[in-house]
């Protein structure tokens, strides 16, 4: 099963990614495989990153992991691949991301899209446009440390993702964020 573990930057899937490792959890970290593969296309100036070739990282993907054994695609382009069994959303209060993209170092037009993009819900409608509504979950980190949020990953993984109501999508609503300004 090959599941992507995505969310806005800065909701914690890199140091979550480490505990699931540590955990002996096989875990591909999207942007390393995408430099190390060359699958770089291009490079955004304005928001300075890669602009990465999905299709290519996808057939890679399809073509190289067994499906029978777990693989998460950390990274938060992983909805996008067509090959991915299950999506995990880690999701984030507007408030807390603007705190963990600050200690990033980011500058505040890049840190103005991506807050916008987590109360907007850009990655769940994005992956939603390419997969079933059954098969993402969304889990709200707020309030979580990196340690109870890969345990709650750990007790989804366990579950073959059934059972899990609480983490169904739709019920993280941070609009209201929006008219009062971040």
């Amino acid at each position: 099963m090959i599941v992507a573990l995505t969310g806005t930057p800065g909701t914690g899937k890199t140091s979550i990614s480490k505990l699931l490792i540590k955990k002996g959890i096989s875990v591909i970290d999207l942007n390393k495989l995408s430099m190390e593969k060359d699958f770089i296309i291009g490079n955004d100036k304005i928001r300075n990153s890669k602009i990465v070739d999905i299709k290519k990282l996808d057939n890679y993907i399809s073509k190289n992991y067994i499906e029978n054994k777990l693989t998460i695609i950390e990274g938060h382009l992983s909805h996008l691949l067509n090959c991915v069994d299950k999506i995990i959303l880690l999701r984030c209060n507007p408030k807390k991301l603007k705190k963990n993209l600050n200690k990033k170092g980011w500058n505040e037009v890049k840190i103005k899209e991506n807050i916008e993009a987590e109360i907007l819900d850009i990655i769940l409608c994005e992956a939603i446009d390419l997969h079933s509504k059954n098969d993402i979950i969304e889990i709200d980190v707020t309030n979580k440390t990196i340690n109870s949020a890969s345990n709650i990953i750990l007790e989804i993984i366990e579950n073959k993702f059934k059972n899990m109501k609480k983490y169904k999508i739709g019920k993280i609503d941070w609009s209201e964020a929006i008219l009062k300004g971040f």
